[in-house]
């Protein structure tokens, strides 16, 4: 999925834009049946989190903890949902 790649990148961004160096995931297992390329692809320390479900949390683990801005929570939700009503809206055959 092209969007999980974007919004990974969106999120180590920002954090690196903050002065940042992110370098781990939190991940539930619900995103990574969806993003199990881009976690192929990623160089930092992947840490799977049954919690998270559909969610990941990209951190810098060094603030992780004692900075609120130190990560970025992201869904692969809210895609799944949009991809389900465009296939909905191809079945519809207007």
């Amino acid at each position: 999925m092209k969007e999980v790649r974007d919004l990974l990148n969106k999120a180590i961004r920002e954090l690196r834009d903050e002065g940042l160096e992110p370098d781990i995931l939190l991940v539930g297992p619900k995103f990574i049946e969806y993003a199990v390329e881009q976690l192929r692809e990623c160089r930092f320390k992947i840490y799977k989190i049954e919690e998270l479900g559909y969610d990941a949390v990209v951190a810098d683990s060094s603030y992780l903890g004692q900075v609120k801005r130190a990560s970025r929570r992201i869904s692969v939700e809210p895609l799944l949902v949009e991809n389900e009503m465009w296939e909905e809206i191809r079945k519809l055959d207007v």
